[in-house]
């Protein structure tokens, strides 16, 4: 292992952070605009029932429990001359972005063979996504052990994310009626294929300008049972991944039901722009707030205070529903206030190598990478499926939209996010690490 003093703890580059943040640029960008827009290209433009679209959204992420895990454990135990992490972003890039292309390109077939493809392909990119997102969440604690520059590479990471958010959101549809005009699928279609040429540049940049320094030196063989129990002992992951999940259903419930709550509940087709980058497009201004924020108060209470604001703003959002001057601003102040916390989570991501090591004397970065991947896909799952069900449900036929679709549209929007939020507060409270206390023990 090299020295920590001179290795692990080193100040990064700009150029080095910099890329860093391009690589999340680069793996969410295509799940971005896949979350946001794809229940509404199946229903929509494919004209897949949506019920039948929430079991592919559910069965595709639940089958990740098993991918991520076996991800994971072959990160631990890859050996080459690039290093552990950067061959999977150099040799995933390509079949990611093509596959991406795919999933916007349902053929007009039968019903059920649509189906059969959307989820094939959906799947298929879920696989690529975990082959390239869990070695770039382990590829963090390999780079600093130094919390302070941790909490920069996250503000990086977090803009990363942001630019994609409002690229996947905010520029899809204006993308769409532009290279489409009245024509949907060609829309998507090509739209999908600008997306893929940006994730490809993206990934080159993480590929090459990001390196590894603080290596474990443990051997790569070792028994995966006993690494995966280590791993469901170590209190630290297990705040993480409760954390994240949550964070990561409420933004699956609020990115699937945007555009429908904007169109049928509030009646201004318009804001679906302004929405659905606010959801996790703030994170360009909480990457800049967020690090200084959480390493003056620690992670635990930053958290936990930004979870508490943005429930009180969250129950306040349904008395503006008839001034949308007013809704957007506090929904808006309520999106800045959620974002501090993603910055927390992949600060956290990194600190449970740390509480692992203390506690099992060795690191396995990517099986843990591995369970944080897993909490944000199991998550979009469930919150995209759960939307999916609801609209089947409620009898949502998007010719004619009933009163009943549109209340369970409503109290949706505005009810998943405030439990969610006050349970990641609960969650956050089990924080074993701070800096006071780092690395801890259980």
């Amino acid at each position: 292992m090299a020295p920590e003093a001179q290795h692990g703890a080193a100040r990064l580059s700009l150029a080095e952070r910099l890329s860093y943040g391009a690589g999340d640029f680069g793996f969410s960008l295509a799940y971005n605009m896949a979350g946001a827009f794809l229940l509404f290209y199946y229903t929509n433009v494919a004209m897949l029932p949506a019920a039948a679209v929430g079991t592919i959204f559910l069965a595709a992420r639940l089958l990740d429990a098993v991918i991520d895990i076996f991800v994971g454990i072959a990160v631990d135990k890859t050996r080459t001359r690039w290093g552990r992490t950067r061959p999977y972003f150099l040799f995933t890039a390509i079949p990611y972005a093509l596959v991406f292309i795919l999933v916007f390109t349902v053929p007009d077939w039968s019903e059920n063979a649509k189906l059969i493809y959307a989820f094939l392909t959906f799947k298929a990119l879920g696989i690529l996504m975990s082959l390239g997102s869990i070695p770039y969440t382990a590829l963090m604690p390999m780079m600093t052990t130094d919390t302070g520059e941790r909490l920069k590479l996250g503000g990086m990471r977090s803009i990363g994310t942001s630019i994609s958010v409002i690229l996947g959101t905010a520029a899809t549809m204006p993308l769409v009626g532009l290279f489409g005009g009245g024509d949907q699928q060609r829309g998507f279609l090509a739209t999908a294929i600008l997306f893929a040429g940006l994730s490809l540049i993206a990934l080159f940049l993480l590929f090459r300008n990001c390196q590894e320094r603080y290596e474990d030196q443990a051997s790569p063989s070792f028994a995966v049972l006993p690494a995966i129990g280590e791993m469901v002992r170590n209190r630290a992951w297990l705040v993480c991944f409760g954390f994240t999940l949550l964070y990561f259903v409420r933004f699956g419930t609020m990115i699937s039901l945007t555009a429908f709550f904007a169109i049928e509940v509030l009646g201004h087709p318009w804001m679906i722009s302004i929405l659905l980058p606010a959801i996790s497009g703030t994170l360009l201004i909480a990457a800049f707030i967020a690090p200084p924020i959480l390493a003056r108060t620690g992670i635990r209470k930053g958290c936990f205070a930004a979870c508490l604001i943005a429930v009180a703003l969250f129950l306040l959002l349904p008395l503006t529903e008839a001034s949308p001057p007013a809704f957007l601003a506090l929904y808006i102040a309520a999106s800045v206030v959620t974002s501090v916390t993603i910055t927390g989570i992949f600060t956290m991501a990194a600190e449970t190598v740390d509480f692992h090591e203390a506690r099992f004397g060795t690191r396995n970065e990517g099986l843990l990478s591995a369970g944080i991947s897993l909490a944000t896909k199991v998550g979009m799952a469930v919150g995209s499926a759960a939307i999916a069900y609801s609209l089947g449900a409620a009898g949502y036929v998007p010719t004619a939209v009933s009163d009943t679709a549109r209340e369970t549209i409503r109290w949706s929007y505005y009810g998943w996010p405030v439990v969610l939020l006050a349970l990641q507060a609960l969650v956050v409270l089990a924080w074993p690490m701070e800096r006071a206390t780092r690395p801890a023990t259980a």
